[in-house]
């Protein structure tokens, strides 16, 4: 458990840690108890034990729907309303190059009148980030514990734009690799990609409609970090754009590699019906001599044998010669 308390003065802010060195949160709620006027509370909890976190919401007034949603940790990008209780889920993302995967979190953020509550599931924990973004613009604690959410979802679709990058450098990859003249197989790397994708899209589109509503501002907000989320619904609308730009492109390379597999395999078959007309013809002459009547023409002359096994190799050539010409061979 983290926690900090923010407090403003003359629209700067002040973070003074109270983290209790055994890993409990009664200090945390002693020092809530006592907030001033102008401060409020962050406390960030990794991967919670259930009583841990029931501690908390008893004391923060969380509602026990929202307690479930923030333990289970499988939640879709969302935004609840609990009283006076803000409750948003965003979905963490990890982007793993020399495996081309995408691993996923979770992140809640729970806003109270006076604090700001965010629990993390997964690899990934954005508030590290956030925090340090919130220590280097003094000012934004001014607004309050919607600062914490901005910070937290600014990093979170930050991440996602850094991961759209990287996929889109491992597709470049992959489209050189189906245009090469080197016959690689390359399907299972296409739909591997093409699976973190999906997994991807489906993490940022629900959050576009939840960053959407935030931009219009809820009842007590102030008007001055309005532009902020503006400025995070952007940033969502490019990656969300990019994501989709990746599935479609995805699915035209794909398509591609699977022409040129078809491309491939009529190829050899056209070698294979080559080489077995040019060993048509030998087959059939050394079949009708291969049945052994006696009354067979040029049996008994001396050059029947070289004569038709001239015959053979001089018609195997002459098909050979012609496929060669349109392509076959």
């Amino acid at each position: 458990m983290r926690s900090v308390i923010y407090r403003e003065r003359s629209g700067d802010g002040e973070q003074v840690d109270c983290t209790p060195a055994d890993g409990g949160c009664q200090a945390v709620l002693s020092r809530l108890a006592v907030l001033e006027e102008d401060e409020f509370g962050w406390i960030h909890l990794d991967d919670p034990q259930q009583h841990e976190l029931e501690e908390l919401a008893e004391y923060l007034g969380l509602h026990p729907l929202a307690v479930e949603d923030a333990i289970q940790a499988h939640q879709r990008p969302k935004r609840e309303r609990y009283g006076d209780v803000l409750a948003v889920a965003l979905k963490t993302l990890l982007y793993i190059e020399d495996g081309s995967e995408v691993e996923t979190g979770e992140v809640m953020v729970f806003l109270g009148p006076r604090f700001a509550l965010t629990v993390r599931h997964g690899p990934v924990d954005p508030t590290v980030e956030a925090a340090r973004r919130l220590r280097a613009e003094p000012g934004m604690p001014r607004f309050g514990p919607v600062a914490v959410l901005h910070a937290v979802l600014d990093v979170v679709v930050d991440s996602y734009n850094d991961a759209a990058a990287r996929v889109r450098a491992d597709l470049t990859d992959l489209e050189r690799c189906v245009f090469s003249s080197v016959r690689d197989d390359v399907t299972e790397e296409i739909y591997s990609l093409k699976r973190e994708v999906v997994e991807f899209r489906d993490a940022i589109r629900p959050l576009v409609p939840v960053v959407r509503e935030l931009v219009t501002g809820l009842d007590g907000w102030p008007k001055g970090v309005l532009p902020y989320f503006r400025d995070v619904a952007d940033h969502t609308h490019r990656a969300d754009t990019e994501v989709r730009s990746l599935d479609e492109l995805l699915n035209s390379v794909l398509d591609a590699h699977l022409a040129r597999v078809g491309t491939w395999q009529n190829d050899d078959m056209r070698r294979i019906s080559a080489w077995a007309a040019i060993l048509a013809i030998p087959t059939m002459v050394a079949g009708v001599y291969g049945m052994n009547f006696s009354h067979m023409p040029e049996l008994e002359w001396t050059y029947g044998y070289p004569l038709a096994m001239a015959a053979m190799a001089v018609s195997a050539a002459l098909l050979y010669r012609a496929f060669r010409r349109n392509g076959w061979l």
